[in-house]
């Protein structure tokens, strides 16, 4: 079973810069489609972002162009580096793995998440 921790979240006003970082528990993380989701207060569970090998990166319209989703070589550390942020991108940020590319329709697993604020 994979055990995914975020990272990096914090407070920052807007126009500022955070970068996410999700580690694996375990080598299977590799098999899997991953991507990172978000949660406001009071939403439902929104995509940002999703990679893999084959497929290359994707973005929700929202993010694009100022979210990037990576990975490490090794395919165990999963990254978001998230620029000219908007208060509207305050959330709880979620790292996840499925084995449906591009919809993640179905998570084999998450992370606890970590808290993004942006300040007007």
């Amino acid at each position: 079973q994979v055990r995914l921790v975020e990272s990096g979240g914090g407070s920052v006003q807007a126009g500022g810069s955070l970068r996410l970082s999700c580690v694996a528990s375990a080598d299977t993380y590799r098999r899997y489609y991953k991507g990172w989701f978000r949660q406001a207060q009071g939403k439902e569970r929104e995509w940002v972002a999703g990679i893999d090998s084959v497929r290359g990166t994707s973005y929700a319209d929202s993010v694009k162009g100022r979210f990037t989703i990576s990975k490490d070589n090794a395919e165990s550390t999963l990254y978001l580096q998230m620029n000219t942020l908007k208060p509207e991108d305050t959330a709880m940020y979620y790292c996840a793995a499925s084995s449906y590319p591009l919809s993640m329709r179905k998570l084999v697993a998450w992370g606890q998440g970590t808290q993004v604020t942006v300040s007007s």
